[in-house]
Parts: C-alpha cells; sequence; structure tokens
C-alpha cells in the first residue's frame, strides 16, 4: 500500500523558490554523482520505507499550506560529522504543484496515506479568465 510523508518546506517562502532549489540541488548533484536528484536529511528512517518507495512521494507544507510533492526515489543511511547516523531522503527533482490546503505546523515528517493526498494541481485548472499572477496567488492562500 502507498503512502507519502509530509515535511514542511523551512526556509522556502513559495512554491517558485522550492522549485528553484529542487532545479539548483538536482544540477550540482548531477554534476557530481551523474545522478539529477535531490535530498533532504532526517533523523530517522520511516518504518514504512518499503510502502513510500512503491509510488510515494514527499508532500511540502510551503508557509503552512500544503502545496507541492516531490517523488520519493529511497533513503540512504550515512553517518554525521558527528558520528550520528542520519537518514538522506533521495527525491526526483521534479517539484509538482497539488491542490492547496491549509496544513498547520508540526516537527519533522508525518505520514500521508493515498486517499488522503491532495491531488496535482496547475494554473489551468482554475477559471482560464483570470490572470495568472492572480490565479497563483488565490491558490496560494487556499482560496481557490
Amino acid at each position: 500500500m502507498v503512502v507519502h510523508l509530509l515535511k514542511l518546506a523551512v526556509g522556502a517562502d513559495s512554491l517558485d523558490h522550492l522549485k528553484g532549489w529542487a532545479g539548483r540541488q538536482a544540477d550540482a548533484n548531477q554534476m557530481r554523482t551523474g545522478k539529477r536528484t535531490v535530498s533532504i536529511t532526517t533523523r530517522s528512517q520511516p518504518k514504512r520505507a518499503d510502502d513510500i518507495t512503491s509510488g510515494g512521494s514527499l508532500y511540502w507544507v510551503i508557509k503552512g499550506v500544503l502545496a507541492a510533492r516531490q517523488p520519493v526515489l529511497g533513503f540512504e543511511p550515512f553517518k554525521d560529522g558527528d558520528g550520528i547516523g542520519r537518514i538522506r531522503i533521495i527525491m526526483g527533482p521534479e517539484v509538482t504543484a497539488v491542490r492547496p490546503r491549509p496544513c498547520r505546523p508540526f516537527q519533522g515528517w508525518r505520514y500521508l496515506r493515498a486517499e488522503d493526498a491532495p491531488p496535482d494541481w496547475t494554473l489551468a485548472d482554475v477559471d482560464e479568465g483570470m490572470p495568472q499572477e492572480m490565479r497563483r496567488d488565490l491558490m496560494e492562500l487556499c482560496l481557490i
């Protein structure tokens, strides 16, 4: 059964900011390793790692709004500079907007059941007569 992760995008101001970070990290990883991936570090390995890597994504909360997702490709255990065990969550470079919805802050990451995950979302899903910038602003505020 596929399950997802939910995590705060600490430091990201917007979906575009998150996409820029992912693109820069993917470019750097491609030059260094030949693989176009993005990673973040966490303290603990998810117990449901197999359920996540079988089609799950990491859903990002940006400024109190569940707004985007990235596919999770795998998990890499490693030791940091102090010898403490950590987990690297490896993700694909593509950041996909999802239908925005409010989300309260939390620490670390949470599981997100597949049936509770918001659908992918594009600006084209909203009234075409509305200016694109206004649609984006209303989506980020979870008003549409």
